[in-house]
């Protein structure tokens, strides 16, 4: 496996799995309507790929055998009221359907603990849906907590996510 910072000529690959992996994830808990809505208005290609190259944004890119497995999205000076003084957002972590139990997640969950104390941050927040059992129990297995909830808008419906942090 081989991670990497992505660069601004990442963005279409970027823009192309976040979506691939958003509809494999969670399209079978959503209506097809809200699945399109949401990625019409929220998660278009160009909004993704305008994310890439932001200021106070990096993106680090896992590769398997030269196959882009995953990535994690991180945005600094990003507050949700943590409690912390120099926190720093998760704002996503996907992994390809076929690379899921191969450690790319935990690789690339590593390699943001590594930037993130690095960069000076002193906690890591993420927002996380209430029913991704499977999400929850990864970012606890680190050391996550939940210290809040917010709504998120899929399509038209309000959602519940966990806010969870990590102290550095």
């Amino acid at each position: 496996m081989n991670i990497r910072i992505a660069t601004v000529a990442d963005a279409a690959l970027i823009a192309e799995i976040s979506r691939e992996t958003f509809v494999e994830t969670f399209a079978e808990y959503n209506t097809p309507r809200d699945v399109e809505l949401f990625l019409t208005k929220q998660f278009s290609k160009e909004i993704l790929m305008a994310q890439v190259g932001e200021k106070n944004h990096v993106f680090f890119l896992a590769f398997e055998n030269e196959e882009l497995a995953g990535y994690i999205f991180l945005k600094q000076h990003a507050d949700a009221n943590t409690g912390a003084s120099s926190p720093i957002e998760i704002s996503r972590l996907y992994a390809r359907t076929k690379f899921i139990g191969k450690g790319i997640g935990k690789s690339l969950m590593q390699t943001a603990i590594h930037h993130a104390k690095s960069c000076g941050n002193d906690c890591i927040w993420l927002g996380v849906w209430e029913k991704n059992l499977r999400g929850i129990r990864f970012y606890t297995s680190f050391g996550y907590e939940k210290f809040g909830e917010h709504d998120f808008l899929l399509g038209e419906d309000i959602q519940l996510d966990w806010l969870m942090r990590l102290h550095l």
